[in-house]
């Protein structure tokens, strides 16, 4: 996995529970269903759940994550053709597709300081007691960051915290200049692909990531082996490539990375960092930390070491050497198919990577086991004599790790067919003890809950559901705690990017979701040699019950939208949504108008030098032009359309379903439109300067990286004061809706012609 959270939640639990520990009420509706085919549906389930075994999880996770597979490594091919005779011998279809993508691993890492003292960096990992697998350090990538360029680089050190646009906007007010310069950040504020980008902005040489003790270290508990946290020694790995730009292959966007596609030059791709770039522990970081001057860091920059944080630049002077080799590497992506009875030409895909940094017990080891013993629990039914409606498509993606490569490659080769044929698509990764979370497609919020309804917490015996929803009620924020109290089902969170999701959703058009469990097996192991089988029989989830859990709660997505009467879609929820993310971008511009106003007053009124401590470096902010008002309209209307819309849909489908014969076509005809509802909300010339993501509604942030903005087209130009493009932005984010809107007419058509028969 390239991101390690659990997805926040809102929830609210939907229903009491009953004698026997079940949360199923089965009188109610089965979205999708009528009510006759929901009774077989529920009966279908609890022989899937009496299937699913833990010992199969541990004994897969231990022969899967045995040696590292990065990809181009011996192990990762074992694994795909592992993988692959597996769901063989289940039964799929089953096939390897790889793809020749741009891979580069070190050859060369130096990182020393060379005043007002010397150190060496040791940059490596070593092995512990007990961590059978920490001592395969010949088969072991170093601790680096793919698809850095090449550099050798001298300069003073600047510590610029996470190294995020406000960062530099406090080191301006500071009279701290990069330019020139060495950056160290440490991880967290943002994915770490945004760090060296802005440095590079800022006229950064080289950048140098770290992980701190306080965000990831002995600040959280006990550090590994004695603990589940980042020790000293250890570092993450990742990918930098700027995949706010594009995901997958840097020399292939838009199109496969067969063999003989057309590649960029090195030169030319795009997502490649400008800068050299380096992570490394904290161990290695406190002798580079503890040697910088200069202004002593704010409050909210002070990280966990036994040092006083300091910015710089300088005295330390550092030397930063970093070359690759630019190999193109073999990825393979595993695809079993079981074929759908009646509508083959609708796919419902469930997705997990199987590559690693290293060895990758939990990431994503842990998420590949429990959708393996879910899609051998989907072919048990099978061999009972079971068939699923709809194709179902199990993938086991490889290239996860440097850019969502084997995701990505695959939906670029088979773009124009799944655009067609695919109306769902599931993605897991990393999986824990803990609590339930998901984000997704907002299309799918109402039937995710009902699915979840009907999962136990194997901890605590009660509704996954229940479970986060009080998880959410004691912790969560005043504005959380009322949501859950006034919502009647659970809200997910929309997705930005940092797994197999992305090409499919944004930049296809599927709806898509994402779902794992955690929370309760945080740890420091993320892209370390320690991410190991020891690792995580220990911290992770030692039982498997959570492995168990997570395959009953996909297995019951997959199996209700590969049997379901009509595709389980429903458009309230999304209206909701969307509405509110309309009123946040209306509020986001008001605000920084407001904000604009007093700041320029105050700068006027020379206030913040009047404050400023003479003795210190203080560089006063400079006046902004003012916000203007910007017309909504647009936006407004085609929200309060779809709203409208959104009701009549859901109590014609609710009305009138269980009268749709499945023989006269209608159920057919309303599927067809309802498969590729996501894709309305795309645009084909994409979001500006970012081409390559189309959906209009979801995009991972120019400088998040990880994290979503939500009408990413209106709020970015917003935040780039860019006003003339933000009207132009309403009325193309208006036009996707509208274009939604006319897609909802057409399933309610199809509706009431069926009443009328």
């Amino acid at each position: 996995m390239m991101v390690r959270s659990i997805f926040p939640v809102l929830i609210i639990f939907m229903m009491p529970l009953i004698s026997d520990g079940q949360s199923r009420d089965e009188s109610k509706p089965l979205l999708g269903f009528t009510r006759s085919h929901a009774a077989e549906q529920y009966s279908l389930e609890t022989g899937f759940d009496a299937s699913l075994k833990p010992d199969s999880l541990r004994a897969w996770m231990k022969h899967l994550s045995a040696r590292p597979h990065h990809v181009g490594s011996p192990y990762d091919k074992e694994n795909a053709e592992f993988l692959a005779s597996e769901f063989r011998s289940w039964g799929y279809e089953t096939a390897i597709e790889d793809f020749q993508v741009l891979f580069p691993t070190p050859k060369t890492r130096v990182l020393e300081m060379i005043s007002p003292t010397t150190y060496v960096a040791k940059l490596v990992e070593p092995p512990v007691v007990g961590d059978t697998t920490s001592y395969q350090t010949d088969e072991q990538l170093p601790p680096y960051n793919a698809y850095s360029i090449d550099g050798d680089v001298t300069g003073n050190l600047v510590y610029v915290n996470y190294g995020i646009p406000t960062d530099y906007e406090e080191l301006e007010r500071l009279g701290v200049d990069v330019k020139g310069k060495i950056v160290i950040s440490r991880y967290g504020g943002a994915w770490r692909g945004i760090k060296p980008k802005v440095a590079a902005e800022h006229g950064a040489i080289g950048c140098i990531i770290y992980s701190d003790p306080r965000d990831d270290g002995y600040f959280q508990g006990d550090v590994y082996p004695k603990g589940p946290f980042r020790n000293q020694e250890g570092a993450q790995r990742g990918s930098v490539a700027d995949m706010p730009l594009y995901a997958g292959d840097p020399l292939t966007p838009f199109v496969g990375a067969t063999k003989n596609a057309k590649r960029l030059s090195l030169s030319d791709a795009k997502t490649l960092t400008k800068i050299p770039v380096l992570p490394i522990s904290y161990g290695d970081a406190l002798p580079l930390l503890r040697a910088l001057e200069g202004p002593v860091a704010p409050d909210d920059w002070r990280g966990a070491l036994p040092i006083t944080y300091h910015i710089g630049p300088g005295p330390a002077t550092v030397h930063l050497h970093v070359a690759f080799n630019w190999d193109m590497k073999p990825v393979y992506d595993v695809i079993a198919k079981m074929k759908g009875n009646e509508r083959p030409d609708e796919w419902i895909i469930r997705g997990n990577h199987h590559d690693a940094w290293v060895n990758g017990a939990d990431d994503p080891i842990s998420g590949a086991v429990a959708m393996m013993e879910e899609a051998r629990g989907v072919s048990e039914l099978a061999k009972q004599g079971w068939k699923p409606r709809r194709t179902i498509i199990y993938c086991v993606w490889d290239g996860e790790e440097p850019g969502l490569l084997g995701s990505t490659e695959w939906a670029e080769t088979h773009a124009d067919e799944l655009k067609t044929k695919a109306a769902v698509y599931i993605n897991s990764d990393s999986n824990g003890r803990g609590f339930l979370g998901v984000g997704g497609s907002h299309t799918l919020e109402k039937f995710i809950n009902q699915a979840a309804r009907d999962v136990l917490d194997p901890e605590k015996n009660i509704s996954v559901l229940e479970r986060e929803r009080t998880r959410r009620m004691l912790n969560g924020s005043p504005e959380d705690m009322k949501e859950v109290r006034d919502r009647s089902d659970l809200h997910i969170y929309a997705l930005g990017s940092g797994s197999d999701y992305t090409p499919f959703l944004q930049h296809l058009g599927i709806a898509s979701c994402a779902i794992g469990y955690g929370g309760e097996n945080d740890a420091g192991v993320y892209h370390s040699v320690y991410d190991s089988y020891s690792a995580y029989f220990r911290f992770g989830d030692p039982g498997f019950a959570y492995g168990i859990t997570q395959a009953k709660t996909t297995g019951r997505l997959v199996l209700r939208l590969a049997d379901a009467d009509v595709l389980p879609l429903e458009f309230t929820n999304l209206a909701e949504t969307v509405s509110r993310y309309a009123r946040e971008v209306q509020k986001f511009l008001d605000d920084m108008r407001n904000e604009t106003e007093e700041k320029n007053k105050r700068i006027r009124n020379h206030s913040y030098e009047i404050i400023s401590d003479p003795t210190k470096t203080y560089v006063p902010p400079t006046q902004k032009d003012p916000v203007p008002y910007l017309d909504f309209s647009p936006l407004q209307n085609a929200v309060a359309h779809l709203t409208s819309n959104a009701n009549q849909f859901d109590t014609a489908l609710h009305e009138m379903l269980d009268g749709i014969p499945a023989s006269n076509g209608l159920q057919t005809s309303l599927d067809e439109i309802l498969m590729k509802m996501e894709q309305a909300f795309t645009r084909s010339e994409g979001l500006p300067r970012r081409p390559w993501f189309v959906h209009q509604i979801y995009a991972p942030g120019f400088y998040t990286g990880y994290g979503v903005k939500t009408l990413p087209g209106i709020r970015e130009a917003i935040e780039q004061r860019n006003w003339k493009e933000a009207g132009e932005e309403i009325v193309t984010t208006a036009s996707a809706i509208e274009n939604f809107n006319k897609e909802i007419d057409r399933a309610v058509n199809i509706l009431h012609s069926a009443a009328k028969k």
